[in-house]
Parts: structure tokens; sequence; C-alpha cells
């Protein structure tokens, strides 16, 4: 179980910014990788709010469609997302052709009795972030299930870290077996966790 750590913020009355010109819209810059990260999260939970709400797929859904658009149908908010993301507090930001990119919020719900984030939190996003990589690479009819996950814990998060990602990246999918890595980091990229998983790839019953 990861010990916890403490970040504080200085915070005073910024004075009122004068409206942008052209050119300082030209000279301002990309936004920060949190305030990039945060938006990323609006925009996908303002599709969610709109969406079915938590559940599971209908199984007629998934047979027919492959894993890239199942994934991509669920973070557009046209299927039922997993009721774990809302208990745990993490959400889908991305997705791509083997790849995909789960973001969490930490805070005091996740302690542990030692106070620090639990270390199953880890695991979580790690292990949903190596699946969901896993799933994008599934065509219609076939899928996967989890055989073997390894988590090394490197560094204690912050339990007042604004957020963490999770990005997974297959490394190899055959008939038979998948395997995936992850590494879960914060904005700044400091690396808190990474991992690995084997899966085993099947065919989906028809019935």
């Amino acid at each position: 179980m990861a010990a916890s750590g403490n970040i504080e913020a200085a915070q005073g009355a910024a004075p009122a910014a004068a409206a942008p010109t052209a050119a300082t819209a030209a000279t301002a810059g990309p936004p920060s990788p949190l305030a990039q990260w945060l938006a990323d999260e609006a925009a996908v939970r303002a599709a969610l709010e709109r969406g079915p709400g938590p559940g599971v797929a209908a199984r007629e859904a998934v047979l027919g469609t492959d894993g890239l658009t199942l994934m991509q149908r669920l973070l557009a908010g046209e299927l039922p997302y997993a009721s774990i993301s809302r208990t745990l507090d993490f959400v889908l930001v991305e997705v791509a052709r083997g790849r995909a990119v789960f973001q969490g919020t930490p805070g005091p719900k996740l302690l542990n009795p030692m106070g620090g984030i639990h270390g199953g939190w880890y695991a979580t996003l790690l292990d949903s972030a190596l699946g969901c990589a896993v799933h994008t690479m599934m065509p219609a009819g076939r899928a996967y299930t989890t055989a073997e996950l390894s988590v090394n814990l490197v560094r204690a998060i912050p339990p007042s870290l604004p957020r963490v990602r999770a990005a997974g990246q297959v490394v190899h999918c055959g008939r038979q077996l998948a395997t995936a890595e992850a590494r879960l980091v914060g904005p700044d990229g400091t690396l808190y966790a990474h991992g690995t998983t084997t899966c085993l790839v099947f065919e989906l019953p028809a019935k």
C-alpha cells in the first residue's frame, strides 16, 4: 500500500486580466498538460451524461462490432460505461488501435488505512488501460480475458494530485494470446506505476 504525500498550492487573488487580442492569442501557446487533461475529461463526461449511463452493453452490440468501434462508441456515450469507473472515479478518455487511456482522480475516498492511495486503485487503472488496449484489437466475434496482470508501484500518488493517467499499449496480439504494457503518470510526466498483462483471446459463442 502506497504512502500518502502532500502537494500545497499557493492561493491568492489574481488581478483581472485584459481581454485577449489577436496578438496575445497568437503568442499564448498551448494549454498546460493538466488543463488539456481536464478539458478532455469534461468533453468525455458530457458525452457520457447524454448516453445510457453505467451498465453492460447488449450482447448483440458486442457480437456484431469490432473492438475498436465498440470502444469508440463507448467513448462517445452511445453505449453504457463500466459501473466501476463511477465507483472509483476514473474515466476512459482516449482510444486508438492498440491503445487506451484512462484518467482518474485521486482523493480521500481512495485512501488505505495508512493514509496512502490504495494500491488496488493503481492496479485498477492499469488493468483497465491494458485490457481496453487489447480490446481495440479484437475483430467482431472475438473477445479476451485477463490471464495475468503484473503491477509495479514505484512512487506514492499524493491524494491532492488533481489527476493521473494510465496509458495502455498492445505489444502483441495473436489468435490465442495478447500482451500489453501500461504506465500510470501525473500531468508533469511523473511515473507512479507501470504494469503488463497477458490476455487469452477466444471466439465468442453465438448464443
